[in-house]
């Protein structure tokens, strides 16, 4: 399956009826406890667009739209009214990013505070921004090296997880996205580490642990984007990692 990046027509989906759905199996047991199990780890959704066919021309414009995408072949976006926002239904938008608590499992402690994550390069803000949601998995770096002469450039990789036998290009695991502007108080920048394969590094990432306002977004697309994304297994990368944590990128063939 390949990933169209196209939306099933607004005007017909604002009618439609649907949302989250769980399947869970519950068994009765002989002696009337119930046993239950969920069959997926993440809600679904589902909707019936036939409510919100009025007209003949909505009808066509259907089956046109099902005939480009070969039936279920092809994914596409889908436009929920009742949930297409970060924040609260009452809300304009993104107005106050909130702090993370958890650990990122990074093998450098700075990485692995709780607070919210900034970085102080356009390119790498823009590998999260343009993550789509058939994108699995994701594998980024923008790190300046320690010379002779002094710091580097930055050096940057930026990888994208499917599934094994995974044939698309990288192209169809992105999506247009928005890069959140922050100002610069309150954030720590990261400090230089050793790093074991490749000598004394500075992320150039910074973290700030109480809530931040956005001043600005910018809207970003994958051709914006000008640097090669490669595409790799998630399972197999999970599984190198977890063995080798200052392995990145744990390719090796």
């Amino acid at each position: 399956m390949t990933f169209h990046e196209v939306r099933f027509p607004d005007n017909i989906s604002r009618g439609a009826r649907g949302g989250p759905e769980r399947r869970t199996q519950i068994v009765e047991l002989a002696s009337g406890a119930e046993e239950r199990n969920a069959s997926w780890a993440n809600s679904r959704r589902r909707y019936d667009v036939a409510y919100g066919i009025r007209r003949a021309d909505d009808l066509a414009a259907v089956v046109a739209f099902f005939e480009a995408r070969n039936g279920r072949l092809h994914g596409f976006r889908f436009k929920d009214w009742a949930d297409f926002k970060s924040c609260l239904p009452s809300q304009t938008g993104l107005d106050l990013l909130q702090p993370s608590g958890k650990a990122y499992g990074q093998p450098d402690d700075f990485s692995n505070r709780p607070g919210v994550y900034a970085a102080s390069d356009a390119l790498w803000a823009m590998m999260y921004a343009l993550r789509g949601p058939a994108a699995q998995g994701q594998m980024d770096m923008c790190l300046r090296f320690k010379t002779r002469d002094g710091w580097s450039s930055p050096r940057y990789f930026y990888a994208l997880g499917a599934a094994a036998g995974w044939a698309g290009p990288a192209q169809d695991l992105m999506a247009p996205g928005w890069v959140h502007v922050l100002g610069r108080e309150g954030f720590e920048p990261s400090p230089p580490y050793r790093h074991p394969q490749f000598g004394w590094v500075q992320e150039l990432h910074w973290v700030r642990p109480a809530p931040v306002i956005p001043v600005m977004r910018v809207a970003v697309r994958p051709p914006d984007f000008p640097l090669p994304v490669d595409v790799y297994d998630v399972e197999r990368i999970r599984a190198r990692s977890a063995s080798d944590p200052w392995g990145f990128p744990w390719r090796g063939d």
